[in-house]
């Protein structure tokens, strides 16, 4: 595996533990708890971040099926229970992991195909595609810094959350902070 690589892999893992350590410290009714109206809870920060990486690393960079619900992640508000949050985030590493480590150092500069579903395509006001196109393109390295910080965006903001809605001492992120 090249070295990029492994070090987005290593990351990521990272980030995915403090998101799986905030969900141990909830119950379910907290993971899908919104602390205003206009914010997304954790349990749809969960779901977000497996759609964005199954959507770019294995659909994309993989060439899988595009399977992608991105307005469910949104408007989910329970019914999921924080072992299947974890598994789901867990099983879409795993599938990531091994189309990682197939890519090559001249694979990084090739450019993938990123489907979406049109809804999705006409709210983020895609202009560069002519009509009736719902894609985008990126080359393999761009993708990995992209996905790489998006996933720890919003792993720092489950992490907050987690600790808002239920006050602990423990550090989460391994570091005090």
């Amino acid at each position: 595996m090249i070295e990029l690589i492994q070090y987005v892999i290593e990351d990521m893992n990272k980030q995915l533990e403090r998101i799986e350590k905030s969900l141990n410290l909830l119950n379910d009714e907290l993971v899908w708890t919104k602390t205003k109206d206009s914010m997304n809870s954790i349990g749809n920060l969960c779901l977000h971040l497996a759609g964005n990486e199954y959507q770019n690393f294995v659909s994309a960079i993989g060439n899988r099926p595009f399977i992608r619900e991105r307005t469910r992640e949104f408007t989910t508000d329970g019914g999921i229970t924080k072992e299947k949050l974890v598994s789901l985030l867990r099983n879409t590493r795993s599938q990531s992991e091994e189309i990682l480590a197939a890519v090559s150092m001249d694979d990084l500069s090739r450019e993938v195909i990123i489907r979406y579903e049109q809804e999705d395509w006409n709210r983020m006001y895609r202009s560069a595609a002519g009509a009736g196109e719902t894609f985008d393109t990126r080359t393999i390295g761009r993708l990995l810094v992209q996905v790489s910080a998006h996933y720890g965006y919003h792993a720092g903001q489950i992490v907050l959350l987690a600790k808002m809605l239920q006050d602990t001492d423990e550090h989460v992120s391994g570091q005090y902070h």
